[in-house]
């Protein structure tokens, strides 16, 4: 019966935090970006919501061809 060992070296890992200061225009194009996504998906969800409810309700008064 042979013994099987394992060696790991551990090597530590840097981890740098750097603040800077950013730009108010920088600021506002960002919020712009997450306003804009907010809305896309909120558009995307509200086109699949009415189309399933218009299928379904097709679906229900026998108009579904």
């Amino acid at each position: 019966m042979s013994v099987i060992m394992f060696n790991y070296e551990l090597s530590p890992i840097t981890v740098q935090y750097t603040q800077t200061k950013e730009n108010f225009f920088e600021f506002l194009v960002y919020i712009c970006a997450i306003v804009g996504g907010v809305f896309t998906v909120a558009g995307i969800v509200d086109a699949l919501i009415h189309r399933s409810v218009a299928v379904l309700f097709k679906q229900r008064i026998g108009k579904l061809s």
